[in-house]
């Protein structure tokens, strides 16, 4: 009697329907209900149970629309599928049975094996690389700029995805600050740089590509690239930034941070930027010039962008405002050469990369009232203090230990071990006792040249500063 196989809960949050329709559904999966089985009528099954005949009539009909059972006017319903044949493993059969390992693609099997992003991010903690502090930013004023923009939104016609508005202050601020040279549609306004990256991977690069990029380097750049099925390879680095071998084949595309080299701060010099730019024209070579940080220089003039030197139309330049200003926003931008702006365009609202209008109409205005520099000048100030206080710090209390590379901008810096290869060891002692950093060594594409860490400053106040660092030497000198 198929009643007694079936135990509907009255007082449960769940529908009756919904609960017949589920357990005669298993109970054809695993078999209890053999196929050509000839179910009750609706009128029988609904007074076994004692429900309404409506009750057995829907999970009837949902069954039967999903296939496992043929009904019709005046007959009774009858299984169609074989349990064991259809739903081999499932059920309550499949509930001590080991489930079967998913198929991923090679580029999403390989993410596990990184440590991008960085497997300890529940919480912020100093000293975090990578983060602005978000407690200095000017909330209110943020606050009244997204209060109008919502109210604007509701008389404003739709309009196009990357908002002109915050284009056009965005190609000003450029312009005048990193020496960038765009007009107003070769500017995309996207959900955060890395979006730009892999909006970049799937419009140049195809599977085998050669893709270099720095090593150490940005982790999130190879793995867009690596994503496209392009072939990443590392380049290594000098004082003066990523350095080319003689005689290296010119690849499809270049990935490189010139103005402030991730992780190590390294500013690439004016010749080799130029020597990068003749390169790429030999082989057709796109570059793409990330510059995450370029708003934050603290010892002399910020150098230009190297998409300003580029007279052929070669590089992409990428930005992010969740460094300046806080990376809840989340909006970076790209600025693409103009033969590519159609080609971008399309492909952005395919992929579906697309940022708020609201945020944006609201951040054209933040900009354009002045408030977005006044931010960048305060916060310059206050990182510059920072990074000197760390680097004080951590020469006094850590230099028989410690080798720390002073950067000129930037918001984190390098700080090399003088005694053997443990930096990984050493990241998990330091995250343990409560001060996050990176491990130098896990930003190499091949096998590490460096060991250190990577600290972030700006994020923190200078007591917490102190405090990280006396922490760092309790667990150095236990260690």
């Amino acid at each position: 009697m198929i009643s007694a196989l079936i135990d509907l809960d009255r007082a449960g949050d769940e529908g009756l329907v919904a609960q017949l329709t589920s357990q005669l559904r298993s109970l054809i999966a695993v078999g209890r209900l053999a196929k050509g089985r000839t179910l009750p009528s609706s009128r029988q099954l609904a007074s076994d149970l004692g429900v309404s005949r409506n009750t057995v009539t829907y999970a009837f009909e949902q069954l039967a629309a999903e296939g496992y059972l043929a009904a019709s006017h005046g007959r009774r319903p009858v299984v169609t599928v074989d349990g064991g044949e259809r739903f081999e493993g499932s059920g309550a059969a499949a509930s001590n049975a080991p489930s079967a390992k998913p198929r991923l693609s090679p580029w999403a099997s390989k993410l596990k094996r990184t440590d991008w992003p960085m497997s300890y991010q529940a919480l912020l903690k100093p000293l975090r690389p990578g983060h602005g502090d978000a407690r200095e930013f000017p909330n209110e004023i943020w606050a009244r700029c997204l209060r109008r923009s919502a109210v604007r939104a509701a008389r404003r016609e739709p309009g196009p995805v990357n908002r002109t508005r915050l284009r056009e202050a965005l190609a000003h601020y450029l312009a005048t600050s990193r020496g960038v040279r765009a007009t107003t549609d070769q500017i995309m306004i996207l959900p955060s740089a890395q979006a730009a990256l892999t909006l970049i991977a799937a419009v140049l690069t195809t599977p085998g590509d050669d893709v270099r990029v720095e090593d150490p380097g940005y982790p999130g750049a190879a793995a867009a690239f690596r994503a496209s099925g392009a072939r990443v390879t590392g380049m290594g680095l000098d004082q003066q930034g990523m350095q080319r071998m003689p005689g290296m084949a010119a690849p499809k595309l270049i990935f490189m941070t010139p103005s402030h080299q991730h992780p190590t701060g390294r500013l690439m010099s004016l010749a080799r930027r130029t020597e990068f730019l003749r390169w790429s024209m030999s082989g057709r070579t796109w570059i793409v010039e990330d510059d995450y940080d370029g708003e934050f220089h603290y010892d002399s003039r910020p150098v230009p962008a190297l998409q300003g030197l580029d007279v052929h139309g070669r590089v992409l330049y990428v930005g992010t405002f969740s460094k300046a200003m806080t990376s809840d926003i989340r909006l970076g931008y790209l600025v693409v050469p103009p033969a590519l702006i159609g080609t971008f365009e399309i492909a952005q609202r395919h992929i579906g990369l697309i940022a708020s209008s609201h945020i944006q109409e609201a951040l054209a205005e933040f900009i354009a009232e002045g408030h977005f520099l006044a931010h960048l000048r305060r916060m310059r100030r206050l990182y510059h203090l920072r990074r000197d206080h760390l680097v004080e710090g951590l020469e006094r209390r850590l230099g028989e230990v410690l080798s720390v590379e002073v950067p000129s901008g930037g918001i984190q810096l390098v700080a090399r071990l003088k005694r053997g290869h443990a930096d990984q060891a050493a990241v998990k002692r330091l995250v343990e006792a409560g001060v996050e950093t990176r491990a130098l060594s896990s930003l190499a594409l091949g096998k590490p040249r460096d060991h250190g860490l990577l600290l972030g400053f700006a994020a923190w106040r200078e007591s917490e500063i102190s405090a990280a660092v006396r922490t760092m030497a309790s667990c150095f000198s236990r260690g």
